[in-house]
């Protein structure tokens, strides 16, 4: 792919991408300047990757390996989340315990065929998914003729922290330095509250040199609660952090103030809907954002959000070109940019994220062209 935006040249990365959506983590990448391949199974978000001019394998995750993309040195990856969601009736809590014995049988190197038969066994094969991150980690250090990875960037939802613990344990055994834990979006300027579980490591490197991202803006806090933490409040104010960033601040076309009514109930009310001002950041953006109701601060019907506008609350650029079908689901399942560009300047010790460089994931447009480029069918 060539970059969008010419920028400085950086150290010798390439990223191979495991469940890579509609390309989140890509235009990240291609701001800071780093080439990234993306692996992903759904024609939907393909086709969003394709009109956006990205590197894209399509095919699921399970039928390659390290051995086929020998270029990259870092991998990432975003698993599917389903399963692991501990609403319900408690099938994430059983689909977490199935996992850390298979993250066990992964690190004593148990027979791979006895553990596809037994991954066929879970109740839902989603649940093996976020194995796979693992398995290319431990061919890379197993493969004869390849080097190890020099870095891993791995993010979830928080429910799946758990796992990220316990591959940090084989991933230390294996001489990485590691560290994990929640990250909230709005303190990286994404206009939305979303945490995700996120995972670094970085070959041959000390623990106390690994480290998540540093926030740049103030955590939100809801209006009934702005007392806070009193010493949260002092950190903050020391850091000198940025107010977070409002839906009003993202969607300027929107030039009146608006109230945002969500699809989904709280506190397991469902006829409680939950409400932000557009003077706040956006909820969690999900594949059920379209349902989302947007009115005036008096009730009155305004249209809803379109898929530009819903890509910029995860921080995409505007001129993103969502195609394809299930365009909803492909934005709410995505890595949101921003915070994925803090996410890999961590872990490839790139330093914080300049100014310019923010600008150029905010001005990023696809190929003039837009036609669909030939996909790589094979690595």
């Amino acid at each position: 792919m060539t970059p969008a935006h010419p920028r400085p040249s950086q150290p010798a990365f390439h990223i191979v991408d495991l469940f890579a959506g509609p390309g989140g983590l890509d235009v990240a990448a291609d701001a800071l300047g780093v080439p990234i391949t993306g692996i992903e199974w759904d024609a939907n978000a393909c086709e969003t990757r394709r009109r956006a001019g990205l590197r894209t394998v399509q095919g699921d995750v399970r039928h390659y390996n390290a051995a086929d993309f020998p270029q990259a040195n870092v991998l990432t990856g975003g698993p599917p989340c389903q399963t692991f969601t501990v609403a319900g009736h408690g099938a994430g809590r059983r689909a977490l315990d199935d996992v850390l014995e298979f993250v066990e049988r992964l690190v004593a190197r148990d027979d791979p065929s006895k553990i596809d038969i037994d991954l066929a066994k879970l109740e839902d094969e989603r649940t093996g998914l976020v194995l796979e991150p693992l398995r290319w980690a431990l061919e890379a250090l197993d493969i004869p003729g390849l080097d190890p990875y020099e870095a891993i960037v791995l993010e979830q939802v928080p429910a799946v922290l758990p796992v990220w613990e316990a591959f940090e344990v084989a991933l230390k055994a294996a001489g990485y330095g590691t560290t994990s834990g929640i990250l909230q979006t709005e303190e990286f300027g994404v206009p939305q509250t979303r945490r995700r579980a996120v995972l670094i490591a970085r070959l041959n490197v000390p623990d106390d040199e690994v480290n998540l991202p540093e926030p740049t803006h103030k955590p939100y806090r809801k209006e009934t609660n702005r007392a806070g933490d009193p010493q949260l409040d002092l950190a903050v104010q020391e850091q000198k952090l940025e107010q977070w960033m409002s839906m009003q601040a993202a969607l300027p076309q929107r030039t009146s103030p608006f109230v945002v009514i969500s699809n989904y109930g709280t506190g397991g009310d469902p006829r409680a809907r939950g409400k932000r001002k557009s003077s706040e950041p956006s909820a969690t953006v999900t594949g059920k954002i379209s349902r989302n109701r947007v009115v005036t601060p008096d009730g009155v019907e305004l249209p809803r959000f379109d898929f530009s506008e819903a890509g910029r609350l995860q921080s995409f650029p505007a001129a993103y070109p969502w195609s394809g079908k299930d365009i909803a689901q492909q934005i709410g399942n995505a890595v949101p940019p921003r915070l994925g560009m803090h996410v890999l300047s961590a872990a490839l010790d790139l330093g914080k994220p300049s100014k310019a460089t923010l600008e150029r994931l905010a001005s990023w447009k696809p190929p003039k062209s837009q036609e669909a480029p030939a996909q790589t069918p094979t690595p």
